[in-house]
């Protein structure tokens, strides 16, 4: 594992001159850290305050926070399923839902992330949380602890809290396994794994690839209960965009609004109230936390090993979650909430506590990670670098378009100040001003003035569908668009 400390004209060229790195550049280590179920609204450094991450705070103070970064949606309830295999496989949605089921013969042409990582001459390691449909073992030099899609979630999880019965579920609850199934909580045996990693890998002469993806912040969420009272019920606010129900619930794709939705939006009972998502919010929080001293374990063991110097740190989600936002508590939607998460890059040169608006893609973080081993991108990965954002080389990178899609119940397109949702099911229009109404509560679709600008938001997203595969006929389902 090299971690020598670079000089500047190394920098220079490990960040700046890719075809130059191999000829000769120490190589950078990789530690590549991913949440689950992560809002973008979860870090108190970037201004959510009621959110308690102090090294997650580190991350944003120590590099730069792109603040709008985009999962590009899912072919199936389990968003995740659908965000792992575009990150891993480098794919855009509907390409990499084709070729999901066929990873073998992805791995046996080595054009599956960690192989690209190996071949450009990385020891690859992995920790936690997979859910992509191959064996990591296959794939990566050293796995540990794969864990499945999400733990073993109690039917007393479900259609909770009810306000004036008893509580049936705690998260500090050990006896119901999920996250302490096996004696420990999960996040403490990743960051365990880790740690170990970190050590023995001192005696490698190969730089190093880390893969740590954590279960948190998915359901259920359980946390000793010390963290639980770190945040009290009465301090939690709801939501400004918080709704009973949504009127849409059903044309989404997420089922009826009764016990018999989706799995997610079972958690809480419908119609929802401000006691069952402050409930659910203070567990969430809860868990986020718990993490965030996990990962900053991680950190202090990476600063005291005297690595840190030629280690770049990304960090992001495979989404976000709604957690009570326009009456939803899963990630099955186009709002921000659950299609956006938070995004850290620290490195070498990387510029400290610094922004950038410029929307992406979360899976772009492959292909940085390509970039970084001074590797060719090979011509299935779509997704794309952002050190030319970091260098600020350009300031442009898909344009100011972001694509969304949920199977054939929604699709979605950003641009610039503006977002418009499909329905085709309800055959509906939402159409938002994301730089006035970030919370997504004004719908402007039914504005004469705003017709206009739907017919050219909606010949954008027929052209971008053009580009992504996407076969779902949007001009028979919306004629007078």
């Amino acid at each position: 594992m090299q971690f020598k400390h670079l000089s500047m004209l190394a920098v220079l060229l490990t960040m700046c001159v890719p075809a130059m790195r191999s000829q000769g550049a120490e190589k950078p280590n990789i530690l590549y850290i991913f949440a689950d179920d992560l809002c973008f609204e979860t870090i108190n450094a970037l201004g959510y305050s009621e959110v308690q991450t102090p090294n997650l705070d580190r991350l944003v103070t120590e590099g730069t926070t792109f603040t709008h970064a985009y999962n590009m949606g899912a072919w199936q309830g389990a968003v995740c399923v659908s965000s792992r295999t575009m990150l891993n496989t480098g794919r855009f949605l509907w390409r990499a839902d084709a070729v999901k089921d066929h990873l073998g013969e992805e791995a046996k042409g080595h054009r599956m992330w960690s192989q690209i990582m190996s071949d450009a001459g990385y020891e690859t390691y992995m920790t936690g949380k997979w859910h992509v449909r191959i064996e990591p073992k296959s794939i990566f030099d050293h796995v540990k602890d794969e864990r499945p899609g999400m733990p073993n979630q109690t039917p007393a999880g479900y259609n909770r809290p009810v306000e004036g019965e008893p509580m049936k579920w705690h998260p500090w609850d050990e006896e119901y396994g999920g996250y302490w199934k096996g004696g420990k909580h999960w996040s403490e045996v990743l960051r365990d794994d880790t740690l170990e990693f970190i050590d023995a890998a001192k005696n490698s002469d190969k730089p190093c690839f880390m893969y740590i993806a954590f279960n948190a912040a998915h359901d259920p969420r359980q946390s000793p209960k010390e963290y639980v009272e770190r945040y009290k019920l009465d301090d939690i606010a709801v939501p400004v965009n918080f709704m009973p129900v949504n009127p849409f619930h059903e044309a989404m794709g997420l089922g009826p609004a009764s016990p018999k939705a989706l799995r997610d939006e079972a958690l809480a009972p419908f119609p929802r109230t401000d006691y069952a998502v402050k409930v659910n919010r203070q567990e969430y929080y809860a868990l986020i936390t718990h993490m965030d001293t996990q990962i900053g374990m991680i950190l202090d063991a990476l600063d005291k090993s005297g690595k840190r110097d030629n280690t770049w740190i990304i960090f992001t989600a495979d989404h976000g979650l709604a957690v009570g936002q326009h009456g939803l508590m899963g990630k099955q939607s186009m709002y921000d909430h659950s299609v956006r998460v938070p995004f850290m890059i620290v490195g070498p040169g990387v510029a400290k506590g610094a922004k950038i608006d410029t929307r992406i893609y979360l899976q772009d973080a492959m292909a940085t990670a390509i970039d970084l081993a001074g590797a060719p991108k090979p011509e299935h990965v779509e997704f794309k670098s952002l050190l030319p954002l970091l260098h600020g080389e350009k300031d442009a990178h898909y344009g100011q378009t972001i694509y969304g899609a949920y199977m054939h119940f929604q699709r979605m397109i950003t641009d610039g100040d503006w977002k418009l949702i499909l329905y085709p099911n309800a055959k509906s229009v939402l159409l938002f001003n994301i730089t006035d109404d970030p919370n997504e509560l004004h719908n402007l679709a039914d504005d004469a003035s705003q017709k206009a600008r739907i017919h050219g938001l909606f010949e954008k997203l027929l052209e971008l569908q053009k580009q992504m595969d996407d076969k779902l006929d949007l001009k028979a389902t919306y004629p007078s668009l």
